[in-house]
């Protein structure tokens, strides 16, 4: 999960812009659900009889017959995924999976996790697959421990569905001069630990100890609302989150009087569903299911309800990441 070495800054203050458009109801949740938690409010959708799905004859035998794709999720990560006021699971994620649901004539059934038991999930069979804003990288793709450079397992393939950079936030009226990741040295970062954003704060650490400078220390939580809880109470200077859900957090966290979004987005990528090395034929079900719904116009319609089209993709890759 080694971040990649070249930044590249995206148009974050025309992102921002979009983040009024965001049609979400609920408050921030704090804390993430337990350990594979099942909810039957999944936001996914009984799309009936397989026969009524134009893409069913591409999943694998044992999952149309079961109706059902189980989803290993981190979902405390909103707008990507989190419950509602009701308790029910929503968000980019759960709409853009009941839409595939429709073509494939299953369900999708998401199971509460923390981000980095997911892959070990695949590994050993408990979920069909992982979609959780995560990042389609090489090393992920091969199984690389980024801090190691060491090969840990043996990867998993991605179907990649949108694209997001990494932004910085801070508490409102409190951004110590941070503009850039380089403004870091000497900071504490809150992060969710094994995200791509755990990544880019490691390699900055080392380039501020490189640059003769403080270091950035860093303090990671399972999930993001722990890291932003952390920064609320001074514990931390600023958090790291993909782009949706740092905008997320400062327009609804605290009536929009918690934070705040520093500097420009870094590193934009495919967000990518992740499926076991061995399972070729529901990867490409998906693949299909997710061109699909970008054809048929109910993905502009999903992204442009969370107010992310920004991120929006035109065709759908298998392991796309770099």
């Amino acid at each position: 999960m080694t971040a990649r070495t070249t930044r590249h800054t995206t148009a974050a203050r025309t992102r921002l812009a979009a983040v009024g458009s965001l049609a979400v109801a609920g408050a921030l949740l704090l804390s993430a659900c337990g350990d594979q938690t099942k909810d039957n409010g999944s936001g996914s959708t009984d799309t009936g009889a397989a026969s009524s799905a134009p893409l069913a004859d591409k999943l694998p035998q044992a999952i149309r017959d079961k109706g059902v794709i189980r989803v290993g999720s981190d979902i405390a990560y909103a707008p990507v995924e989190f419950k509602d006021s009701s308790g029910k699971v929503v968000g980019i994620d759960p709409d853009i999976a009941a839409a595939m649901g429709e073509q494939l004539g299953v369900k999708f059934e998401f199971q509460n996790a923390t981000f980095d038991t997911l892959i070990g999930g695949l590994a050993s069979k408990r979920y069909d697959v992982a979609m959780s804003a995560m990042t389609d990288t090489k090393d992920r793709q091969e199984g690389i421990d980024g801090d190691t450079g060491k090969k840990v397992g043996a990867g998993v393939d991605f179907v990649d569905y949108f694209t997001a950079g990494v932004s910085l936030y801070t508490n409102k009226g409190d951004t110590q001069g941070i503009e850039t990741w380089d403004d870091l040295c000497g900071k504490t970062m809150a992060v969710q630990r094994n995200t791509f954003s755990h990544d880019l704060a490691k390699e900055q650490a080392e380039k501020c100890k490189k640059d003769g400078k403080p270091t950035l220390k860093i303090e990671d939580f399972a999930t993001n609302p722990e890291a932003e809880t952390r920064m609320r109470s001074k514990g931390a200077d600023v958090v790291s989150a993909d782009f949706p859900i740092a905008a997320y957090s400062v327009k609804n966290a605290g009536g929009g009087n918690y934070f705040e979004i520093v500097g420009d987005q870094v590193e934009a990528g495919p967000y990518g569903i992740a499926v076991a090395k061995d399972n070729t034929e529901l990867r490409d079900a998906l693949q299909a299911a997710v061109q699909a719904i970008i054809d048929n116009g109910e993905y502009k319609k999903i992204i442009e309800k969370w107010g992310v089209a920004d991120g929006a993709i035109t065709e759908s890759k298998i392991n796309g990441g770099s």
